[in-house]
């Protein structure tokens, strides 16, 4: 009888554990799916390049504004079009946003490459707290930009003035760039190309 009992107990401290277990699991897959849809949100408000409904969606993430808003002018005076959009979560507050995009600066360099944006978005309670951003440029990027400001310091010098930290003038900027790169690219190639 009272291996019964113990069994009976035995028993009923599983099926709570996995009651338990059940319900965290439940809980953490409703907080990822509320973080995705907030991260989507995020990107919608991004890429339709309203500053306001942008600002709205970090209005917990004052760290974040300058860059961020400033990125987002960036993009819209580049001409970014979204070519492949993904998510992951990376943890139960982090979520990621690969966005490979075709834009003006890679036309300028004439080459055949979409750039991935990564937005590394934390969520807390709902509420964008932090977003961080990581791209793919490839070499060329790099060494056309540094070509711009050595040879064609008056495209980009005044213009990129505070860039990435809230500057006034991101679109000047990036157009600033995308002249210089077509500049970088008649050169490098030369006559005859």
């Amino acid at each position: 009888n009272n291996i019964e009992i113990i069994m009976s107990v035995k028993y009923a401290l599983g099926i709570f554990i996995l009651l338990l277990g059940s319900c965290k699991t439940s809980t953490q897959s409703d907080t990822y799916a509320s973080n995705f849809a907030v991260g989507n949100k995020f990107i919608d408000a991004f890429y339709s390049f309203n500053r306001d409904s942008l600002q709205v969606m970090l209005a917990s993430a004052k760290k974040s504004q300058p860059e961020i808003l400033y990125y987002q002018k960036w993009a819209e005076c580049a001409n970014y079009k979204i070519v492949d959009r993904h998510y992951f979560g990376k943890n139960d507050s982090l979520v990621i946003f690969p966005i490979t995009v075709k834009d003006d600066l890679m036309g300028a360099l004439a080459i055949d490459f979409n750039v991935t944006d990564t937005f590394h978005i934390s969520v807390h309670n709902g509420e964008i707290v932090s977003v961080k951003t990581s791209s793919n440029d490839i070499d060329v990027y790099y060494e056309a930009k540094e070509w711009v400001i050595k040879n064609r310091p008056e495209l980009v010098e005044k213009a990129c003035e505070g860039i990435w930290e809230g500057g006034p003038t991101p679109c000047e900027c990036v157009k600033g760039m995308v002249k210089g790169f077509s500049e970088f690219v008649e050169i490098k190639n030369g006559p005859g190309h």
